[in-house]
């Protein structure tokens, strides 16, 4: 079923990602280790009397508000919930900055981070990030692969393939989402296939379990284009695909354009050079005469 996303927004700004040595950065997409630190940048307009928050929300669940700064002239920053009694979590607010660190992370902080800006009864959300934290030490064997890259084409189809490879220590029921990013929009969960292992197959002899889930899309255009995040939550632990990136091959209507182009560009080359020829050979008939 689709799943409408729980917020609707407009883009300020693209965001800026800091990370630690060990971290993978993507666009608005942060993979990281367990223990690692990460700083999500979010800039706004240092006008008086604003505010700017910090939301989470992992899959599956409500968003739960982290922090609340309110630009003044003291500059009051308010942690709520569990995240006022975590050292873990603090704010840069230095100079039309509100940024997020979060440090020794850990599984649970994979989620959806929102930086969102209150202004005159104007919200806008600055930032959209999705982060994806990755213990080494769970004996959690499980594998997402995606395929790299696609080509599409104005009016197509294509279908993108997630697959998962759990051993038996890992083994159940999971659900599997579908995440988009492109340079034009903030990233958000498009689809989902929610808990079903109908298309998954065990072999007697393997201690592999496998399952293939597929999204499929049609007539498409530009605005397909982009990356797309498969990610699988199983065993209390969300894992992430590295994505499969969209992008348009050549249109044949263009190649064919192009083609006569350069078609027209050679005969009209051809017959330039006829006719200077031509005219050479008649001045110096005329100049002989």
């Amino acid at each position: 079923m689709c799943i409408c996303f729980v917020f609707h927004f407009t883009t300020a700004q693209k965001n800026n990602m800091h990370l630690s040595s060990s971290v993978h950065e993507e666009a608005r997409f942060i993979s990281a280790k367990s223990g690692d630190r990460v700083t999500l940048h979010c800039y706004y307009e240092q006008n008086v009397a604003a505010r700017l928050y910090w939301y989470k929300q992992t899959l599956r669940e409500k968003p739960k508000l982290i922090s609340t700064f309110y630009k003044s002239e003291t500059n009051f920053v308010q942690f709520h919930g569990p995240f006022s009694n975590s050292a873990r979590f603090r704010l840069d607010n230095e100079k039309g900055k509100n940024d997020l660190i979060i440090s020794d992370l850990s599984v649970s902080d994979s989620a959806t981070y929102y930086c969102i800006y209150f202004y005159w009864y104007t919200s806008t959300f600055l930032e959209t990030i999705i982060v994806s934290v990755n213990d080494l030490d769970l004996n959690i064997r499980a594998l997402v692969n995606q395929s790299a890259s696609e080509t599409i084409q104005p009016g197509g189809s294509v279908s993108l393939h997630c697959m998962v490879h759990t051993m038996l220590s890992c083994d159940g029921e999971h659900s599997v989402y579908w995440f988009k990013d492109s340079q034009d929009s903030q990233p958000g969960l498009i689809y989902t296939h929610g808990v079903r292992n109908d298309q998954c197959e065990r072999k007697d002899n393997k201690r592999t379990h496998t399952c293939v889930y597929n999204l499929r899309m049609e007539s498409l255009n530009v605005s397909h284009a982009g990356i797309y995040y498969c990610a699988v939550a199983l065993c209390g632990h969300i894992l992430f695909g590295n994505g499969t990136k969209l992008d348009f091959g050549d249109s044949p209507a263009l190649m064919y354009f192009l083609s006569a182009a350069l078609t027209l560009t050679t005969i009209i080359s051809m017959l330039s050079t006829l006719l200077v020829y031509k005219m050479k050979k008649r001045n110096s008939c005329q100049s002989r005469g």
